[in-house]
C-alpha cells in the first residue's frame, strides 16, 4: 500500500487507475489527459476509458458516426471492435493532443446547422469542465446521440439542461446518470448553404429605406436654404 501511494503522488495518478486500467492500452491523448490531471477517478467517479483507432502513422483518427450508425453507437460506443469499423478521417487543423469524434446530426432543432450535417467534437473527460452556453454532443440513454446548447447544473442538481438553437424546441433537463460520452463542439461541415435571415435581410431593407428618406429630406432643406 505504501508503494501504490508513493506511485500515485508520484504521477498525479490515482491508485485507482494504477490498479483497474491497464494504462498499456491507452491511446497518446489519453495519456496527456492523465498527465494534465483529468483523472476522473480523483474526483470520485469511474475513469472514462475512450475506445478510439490510430492511422499508420499512429495518429488518432475521427471516427464518423453517420445516421445508420447512430443507432448501433448508443450500444457499441465503449467497444473497440465496432469503434474500429466505423468510417475514419483526419482534419490537419485541429490537434494532435486531443480526441475528436464526427456525428451526423438530424432535425431541425439546431437550425441554421442544416439537417444532415456532420458535426466535430472534442471529448470532455472532465464533466465540470463543460462551459454554460456551449454546443456539445451528448450520448445519452433515452434520446442517444444529441446536439445541444447545454447549462451545466451538475455540482448543485446533477443534471444538464440542453437548449436547442431553434426557439419552437423548448429545453429539458438530462440526469448525469443518464450520460455516456460528452463531446464538445468544434465544427461542422455540410453540402447545405444556410437559408437566409430574412428578419435580418427586412431590417436591412428597412434602414436603407429609411437612410434614403433621410436624404431626400436633408436635400429638401439643402435647397430651400438655398
Amino acid at each position: 500500500m505504501d508503494a501504490l501511494i508513493r506511485f500515485s503522488e508520484y504521477y498525479g495518478v490515482a491508485i485507482d487507475t494504477l490498479i483497474k486500467v491497464d494504462l498499456s492500452t491507452l491511446s497518446e491523448s489519453q495519456f496527456s489527459q492523465l498527465e494534465r490531471g483529468y483523472d476522473i477517478y480523483v474526483k470520485g467517479s469511474n475513469l472514462r476509458v475512450l475506445a478510439t483507432t490510430v492511422g499508420e502513422d499512429n495518429e488518432e483518427n475521427i471516427e464518423l458516426v453517420n445516421e445508420k450508425a447512430k443507432a448501433g453507437y448508443t450500444t457499441g460506443f465503449a467497444d473497440p471492435e465496432y469503434i474500429s469499423i466505423l468510417p475514419t478521417f483526419r482534419l490537419p487543423f485541429l490537434s494532435k493532443q486531443k480526441k475528436y469524434r464526427s456525428f451526423q446530426v438530424s432535425g431541425d432543432s439546431m437550425l441554421p446547422i442544416p439537417d444532415g450535417s456532420y458535426v466535430t467534437g472534442e471529448f470532455v473527460q472532465d464533466w465540470s469542465t463543460i462551459r454554460n452556453h456551449h454546443a456539445y454532443i451528448l450520448l445519452t440513454k433515452e434520446d442517444g446521440v444529441v446536439f445541444k446548447v447545454v447549462e451545466n447544473k451538475i455540482e448543485k442538481e446533477g443534471i444538464l439542461t440542453l437548449h436547442s438553437l431553434n426557439p419552437l424546441y423548448e429545453p429539458y433537463d438530462v440526469k448525469v446518470d443518464d450520460i455516456r460520452e460528452v463531446w464538445k463542439f468544434v465544427n461542422y461541415i455540410s453540402s447545405e448553404v444556410p437559408e437566409p435571415n430574412k428578419e435580418k435581410d427586412d431590417l436591412a431593407q428597412e434602414v436603407e429605406k429609411l437612410k434614403r428618406q433621410v436624404q431626400a429630406i436633408q436635400m429638401t432643406l439643402n435647397f430651400r436654404e438655398q
